[in-house]
């Protein structure tokens, strides 16, 4: 009985440590992301467009949304894991359902994306966002130093010896 009683005491207090564990990820986070597709017959350059990332932990749930010049998406199935998020973005094409499916590696004020198809057609995205603190009013604190008293320049006159 005390080994069951430890054993559960055990796996809750994991499971919430692993939720202080988890990165900071609340926020929004800006990146360019690549548009198009690259056509090497006809040597295009793919554009790139600015997307926001807004994210909000709550344990090892992440919800949010992104946002770029088609529109605004909510993200569906959003997962972190330590310093690792994923999620899907469902976006509507031509008429069809495309399934984005992306995985992050979140540092201190960037987060490494690589972004793909469900369907596995075309080439992975990968781009790396930075975090954006003035747009959501944070302000990163800076080191603070003790304010130095200034001392007036002190002179000195040498006059020449006499003679």
């Amino acid at each position: 009985m005390k080994k069951r009683i430890f054993s559960i005491g055990t796996v809750i207090l994991l499971v919430r440590l692993t939720s202080v564990w988890a990165a900071d990820i609340d926020g929004s986070w800006i990146a360019q992301t690549p548009r198009g597709v690259e056509n090497p017959e006809t040597i295009e350059t793919v554009e790139t467009v600015e997307t926001v990332f807004s994210f909000k932990a709550n344990g090892t749930r992440l919800t949010g949304k992104v946002t770029n010049p088609q529109g605004e998406t909510v993200i569906s199935d959003g997962k972190i894991n330590g310093d690792e998020i994923s999620f899907v973005i469902i976006r509507s094409f031509v008429g069809k359902e495309i399934l984005l499916m992306c995985k992050g590696t979140v540092a201190l004020n960037e987060i490494k994306f690589t972004c793909k198809e469900r369907s596995g057609m075309g080439q992975p995205q990968e781009f790396i966002a930075k975090r954006e603190f003035q747009r959501h009013g944070d302000v990163p604190l800076l080191p603070t130093t003790a304010p130095t008293r200034q001392t007036p320049p002190t002179t000195i006159t040498i006059e020449p010896p006499d003679k």
